[in-house]
């Protein structure tokens, strides 16, 4: 006899939004019925905001060298 999560532990799921950047408020991304991927920021916004917050450790390599 197998009982679900929620009866045998008392889980229940809640539709609560993760934390996120103050900067990233209202994104939201979905992939339709035909796979393509559908964004509330451009491709061009999203780069911005991880050029700004994001490490990368190849170009301070690159750097390095020249």
């Amino acid at each position: 006899m197998t009982r679900s999560l929620k009866a045998r532990y008392g889980f229940q799921r809640t539709e609560s939004k993760p934390k996120v950047n103050s900067e990233l408020e209202g994104f939201d991304i979905k992939i339709n019925s035909s796979g393509e991927i559908e964004s509330s920021y451009t491709v061009d916004q999203l780069n911005e905001f991880l050029n700004r917050n994001v490490y990368d450790k190849k170009l301070k390599n690159e750097d390095e060298i020249e």
